[in-house]
């Protein structure tokens, strides 16, 4: 299938920054793009000729967009995934797969993939509601702390909570959760994976990710600061995990190290992630053209980092909701190696994405520096 030179269609499910930086590499292929979301103001509404208002979770939009278009991929894995099923069957090729999105949209799911495929994840127990919780928290079967995450519907932060004592049970939405045991946890680690139909796969460096107050990545490091052996033991794992999931096109694994060196999975991701943004600017072959090589079924690009970076999240502001203002942005373009991506949204709130900015250098000290002073200076804050 030729996508270069032909009318065939490449469709996306979402319309947001990553779907926004998925386009501009598929422009440069001059492969066609349809997208739909149900913002009629998201990143990528000016971007494709054909921006589709629909329902991502609605049956019937996700299944009529999908007739419409040659192959059918996702920015964001909340999504209708019966229907998803149903193009699959109707021969609409689906990527990733309406299998492997159902299990990673659920937690509960997605951690038991883990057990029954041996792969390493912090011990946890899955509950129908917050009620079946409570009996258990009541009968003093919980070890505090642990980790409290809403099986479906969580993202950036959202949906996870540290609960120390009883009392911080209470006010918890009823739905279905799963505990985790709090891991002592030395670096966050994230590797993406890109796998094709051809049974090419190859990963991307090793990153280590920091977070902010509010749980949402603030910083990637690329690449990460650890030992060989950490690294290997980390990429190992994070093939296995892919292989589990024979996934075609991108899946970023979120790692845990641990203060005893061990390697948890956290969660993945079938999609261009967030700790892959750096790689427009650090790799050979960006998360987004890689993504789409993969499926497209075109030969997979070189991961090869082409200089160290730091990638910032550019995120609004607490006390800030309105028309977006990004505050001293003018020093990004002072620095020398920093590269800034505004995403396009309009209306900024407490800690959406609204931005990222790239700062690499061949002493990836001088980058985190560099960083550093850009993340003292730049706010996004509301008119």
């Amino acid at each position: 299938m030729n996508f270069y030179t032909t009318h065939n269609r490449l469709g996306i499910l979402g319309g947001g920054q990553l779907g926004k930086m998925l386009i501009n590499e598929a422009n440069k292929l001059n492969i066609g793009c349809k997208v739909m979301d149900s913002n009629s103001d998201a990143p990528c509404s000016n971007l494709v000729e054909h921006f589709i208002i629909g329902d991502l979770l609605c049956y019937d939009d996700v299944y009529n967009f999908g007739k419409t278009v040659d192959i059918l991929t996702i920015e964001i894995e909340n999504v209708n995934t019966d229907a998803l099923e149903k193009l699959e069957k109707e021969g609409v090729k689906v990527y990733p797969s309406s299998k492997n999105i159902k299990t990673i949209q659920n937690k509960s799911i997605q951690k038991n993939f883990y057990l029954d495929n041996k792969l390493p994840s912090s011990y946890f127990k899955t509950f129908k509601n917050i009620e079946e919780l409570i009996i258990e928290a009541e009968a003093e079967k919980c070890k505090y702390p642990f980790v409290w995450k809403s099986a479906r519907f969580g993202y950036d932060g959202k949906g996870v909570k540290i609960i120390k004592t009883f009392e911080d049970l209470k006010n918890l939405p009823n739905i279905e959760c799963i505990i985790e045991d709090k891991v002592h946890i030395k670096k966050e680690l994230s590797i993406i994976i890109a796998r094709n139909n051809n049974g090419q796969e190859i990963n991307f460096p090793t990153v280590e990710m920091e977070f902010n107050d509010a749980n949402l990545v603030d910083k990637v490091i690329c690449p990460a600061q650890i030992s060989d052996n950490i690294n290997k033991k980390a990429i190992d794992i994070a093939l296995k995990t892919s292989r589990a999931f024979s996934h075609i096109g991108l899946l970023a694994i979120e790692l845990f190290l641990t203060d005893k060196d061990e390697i948890l999975i956290n969660e993945v991701a079938p999609r261009p992630h967030n700790s892959g943004h750096h790689t427009i600017e650090c790799c050979i072959t960006s998360q987004f053209e890689q993504h789409l090589r993969s499926v497209l079924n075109l030969d997979l690009g070189s991961t090869s980092i082409k200089i160290p970076g730091i990638m910032l999240n550019l995120v609004g502001e607490e006390n800030h909701t309105g028309e977006v203002i990004y505050e001293k942005i003018e020093d990004v373009l002072k620095t020398d190696g920093a590269t800034i991506h505004i995403y396009g949204k309009k209306q900024t709130k407490p800690n959406r994405k609204m931005g990222h900015i790239t700062l690499v250098n061949k002493d990836l000290n001088k980058a985190k520096k560099l960083a550093d002073k850009i993340r003292k200076s730049i706010k996004v804050i509301s008119k």
